[in-house]
């Protein structure tokens, strides 16, 4: 990508880091905003484990609990569970949804397997109109999607955990990002699909063209400054895709030079805060923070890669943070009303630092809905698959 401009911008590391705490409300949480708005902000929260996507947007904001975050997605809707970026189960804001189903739909995908490009297209349709206004759990859906296809989509040829999966099953995650889909409250154990429509009435996806500039804008205000191949990372897009689509973008994006390496931010979004990073938080299992900020080589220094990273890919383990950057790892165990929290840090704690971690222990704790228990020390836990 060219540059715009030969008179850049220059932060610093330490600033681009309280730029990314603040926006992320983990400076100061957020006592204005609602869920949604903290997940808008943040580029959804991933809800692989609920609990996780919780705890993410809680500590973005003083004395929520999980129960208004569940609120928010089952009784209000102003969040959704649906498929996100890279592909993965999150929580998004439903106003946004427009903007993520045009530009999901938009990134290359090479996913369709043993289905043509007919076949997932009518695969798509067929659960957009048997989710309308139903909520189904995969297995029924499944007998509503062959019913309505043929028998080609009953072919048992998708290697699953245990078997296989029917050939239709690989168009399942398409149909979530084209926005023909969204989770449904769970029904006991099971999961359940249902129809945008129901959190936003009249859903359609946005352009593809607008909603990609729109979510490049986005990234880039909450994690930039940030180059294509980040964003590619993030998105778990083409490389190649990525920077085209930032060139096309050029003359709306800024270029800015992070201890002499170029970085882009939304135009005129050059803002840092007067403060240093400061504080420390406990982010659990893939918050967006850890996920999408980079250089990984500066957010996870030293020991940090190895302890906290799984080849190169952040969020498998809940992190320290500490001044904007992985100072050490944690894990939680939940007993009833108790949760033992274990955390280990890289380095020698201050009191101040056993003070913080004391508080944020608690707060966990009040987010959760739990009492807390902390230990400092060795964590054996393995990673997250």
């Amino acid at each position: 990508m060219t540059s715009p401009s030969t008179d850049k911008p220059r932060l610093s590391w330490e600033q681009v880091c309280a730029r990314r705490l603040d926006r992320h409300a983990l400076s100061v949480p957020s006592s204005e905003a609602r869920p949604a708005d903290i997940v808008a902000t943040m580029c959804g929260a991933h809800a692989q484990v609920l609990s996780a996507a919780e705890l993410s947007i809680g500590l973005r904001m003083p004395d929520v609990t999980r129960t208004d975050v569940r609120q928010a997605l089952w009784e209000e809707r102003s969040l959704v569970k649906a498929y996100g970026p890279r592909g993965t189960v999150h929580l998004l804001s439903a106003r946004d949804l427009p903007m993520w189903a045009g530009a999901l739909s938009a990134v290359p995908s090479t996913a369709n397997g043993p289905l043509t490009p007919e076949q997932t297209d009518e695969v798509v349709a067929v659960i957009e109109a048997v989710l309308d206004d139903a909520e189904l759990t995969v297995d029924e859906l499944s007998e509503a999607v062959i019913a309505r296809t043929g028998s080609w989509a009953a072919d048992l040829v998708i290697p699953a955990f245990t078997g296989t999966w029917p050939r239709w099953r690989i168009a399942l995650g398409t149909a979530g990002l084209r926005g023909a889909l969204c989770f449904g409250p769970n029904r006991g154990r099971k999961v359940t699909y249902t129809s945008p429509r129901r959190w936003l009435p009249g859903f359609r996806p946005a352009d593809e063209r607008p909603a990609l500039a729109e979510l490049v804008g986005r990234y880039l205000h909450a994690y930039g400054p940030a180059t294509s191949r980040h964003f590619a990372q993030w998105l778990a897009a083409p490389r190649r895709w990525a920077a085209e689509l930032f060139d096309s973008l050029s003359g709306e994006l800024q270029a800015v030079e992070v201890d002499g390496t170029l970085g882009w931010l939304p135009a005129g979004d050059t803002a840092v805060p007067s403060a240093p990073p400061e504080g420390m938080r406990l982010l659990p299992y893939f918050d967006a923070y850890a996920v999408g900020c980079h250089p990984r080589d500066l957010l996870f220094p030293g020991s940090a890669a190895e302890r906290a990273l799984s080849g190169g890919q952040a969020g498998n383990v809940p992190v320290l943070l500490a001044g904007g950057v992985v100072a050490g790892i944690w894990h939680q165990r939940r007993s009833g009303r108790r949760i033992d929290i274990r955390v280990e840090p890289f380095e020698p704690l201050t009191a101040a630092g056993r003070r913080e971690l004391d508080d944020q222990a608690q707060r966990i704790g009040r987010i959760l809905e739990a009492e807390p228990r902390l230990t400092v020390g060795t964590v054996t836990a393995g990673k997250h698959l």
